[in-house]
């Protein structure tokens, strides 16, 4: 059996009741988290342009937006959940496993009617499959420019959608293979509204590749190991089946799954910055600084910090989500890097762009993806140092559920308002025991009274 192969095999074969309760709780912790980022999203004026090109007639759901086709919901709703960067990310990997799958898995779950339970176990599978594809392409896919969401997220939209369809192993294999066939996305986009477009691309073709083959559409069934597959092709330089391979003993095996490897994010930015963030609050916190004072922030940080987050003099706010120096200044000033950090206004503004000049980053590549030692200078002379191990919201030092419930109050009750926030919060919770998707989604689709729809 070929590595194709054997994920569909996952897929189709996997015991939902033998998946640890743990992982099912990671999975409702995900779908809070996707909720918050996607409903605070939703007023954006981009989604407009997305709406007028795919349409807004049809019966599922897209979030604090309405309703739309299967299709353009999941489109709608991927872009939504990565608009910020503010999703959860894979780190292994800097995959963001559910702004692709949960769209999808949602969609297929209204059209079948699904419960509950089974969406939470779709949209396990589904992240686990696409975790394993990006581990078997990690690093040298990622390293090419190919932004690894964008590419490997329609892997696990398919997944999931085709657990609920309840496809074969055959035609999940096609799935699968449709879903190869339409990766894309790369790096260059970052800093620009196509970055979250990848997320939604991939939410919608794999909710599609799932459909089609269940309506009688063929696909290749070597999609990753082929000649001219997605290893071959879009990893020329390397790659690794063993993740794969292992999925055949996770079960029984008791073997961690990758959501346990999997981050939230407190920061709505790129997450190889978010230790420079901690240690900046935690230094202006702990000492009262006041940014007049500063004269330099000096930071030892993992390489890739520079590579993906190295806008120095970032022009917007969603470039400003790209540049470590913008991080680090607006947790100075603000003791934040929220949405509202990110903001076109903060990234032009002059306090926030003189302390962005103080910054100066080397690379250590001892260190940890997670970590970071910073000394900010002062004009007295003084040097104020610290170490964050591991960032907030990493595997190792994972958000807690009180953080997660503060972070989606203070992006969902402005949106939907106190009480349905409340309600739309208890569904998800309470998922698992829900006979369908219908009455989340009936919170989480709710239109904001002063949405922009242009």
């Amino acid at each position: 059996m070929g590595p194709t192969a054997r994920l569909a095999e996952f897929v189709v074969q996997t015991d939902g009741d033998a998946i640890p309760a743990h992982v099912i709780r990671e999975a409702k912790r995900t779908l809070i988290n996707i909720l918050a980022v996607s409903l605070a999203a939703s007023d954006d004026s981009s989604v407009g342009a997305l709406e007028a090109w795919g349409g807004r007639e049809g019966r599922s759901s897209v979030f604090g937006r309405g309703s739309a086709s299967e299709a353009q919901a999941a489109l709608v709703n991927g872009y939504l959940a990565h608009l910020q960067d503010y999703d959860d990310t894979h780190f292994p990997t800097v995959l963001h496993p559910s702004a692709p799958t949960w769209p999808a898995v949602l969609a297929a779950a209204e059209r079948t009617n699904a419960s509950g339970r089974d969406a939470l176990v779709a949209f396990a599978i589904g992240c686990e499959v696409a975790c394993r594809v990006a581990l078997s392409v990690h690093p040298w896919h990622y390293d090419a420019g190919w932004h690894i969401t964008g590419t490997v997220g329609g892997f696990g939209a398919a997944a999931g959608a085709a657990r609920l369809l309840g496809l074969d192993v055959a035609r999940t294999t096609q799935a699968l293979g449709l879903a190869g066939t339409h990766a894309a996305g790369v790096r260059d986009a970052f800093g620009t509204n196509g970055k979250a477009l990848h997320a939604g691309h991939a939410a919608a073709s794999g909710l599609r590749a799932a459909a089609l083959v269940a309506a009688g559409f063929s696909g290749p069934e070597t999609i990753l190991e082929g000649r001219r597959g997605f290893w071959a092709v879009l990893s020329p330089n390397g790659n690794n089946p063993a993740p794969i391979e292992a999925l055949g003993d996770l079960i029984a095996s008791g073997a961690r799954w990758e959501l346990q490897n999997n981050g939230l994010k407190p920061y709505a930015n790129g997450v190889v910055s978010h230790p420079l963030q901690d240690a900046v609050i935690e230094l202006r916190n702990r000492h009262a600084i006041v940014p007049g004072e500063v004269v330099a922030i000096e930071a030892r940080v993992h390489p890739l910090v520079p590579e993906l987050m190295g806008r120095a003099q970032p022009e917007t706010g969603l470039q400003a989500k790209f540049s470590h120096q913008h991080c680090a200044a607006a947790a100075l000033v603000d003791g934040a890097g929220h949405e509202a950090q990110f903001h076109d206004d903060r990234a032009r503004d002059p306090q926030i762009a003189a302390i962005r000049a103080l910054v100066h980053a080397t690379t250590d590549a001892t260190l940890g993806e997670d970590e970071v030692h910073v000394t900010i200078r002062l004009k007295d002379g003084r040097a104020l140092s610290t170490h964050v191990e591991h960032a907030t919201g990493s595997p190792e030092n994972p958000m807690s559920d009180a953080y997660l419930e503060e972070k989606y109050r203070a992006l969902v009750t402005p949106v939907l308002g106190g009480p349905a926030a409340e309600a739309l919060l208890r569904a998800a919770w309470g998922l698992d025991n829900a006979p369908s998707v219908r009455e989340l989604m009936s919170y989480a689709s709710r239109p904001h009274p002063e949405h922009r729809r242009g």
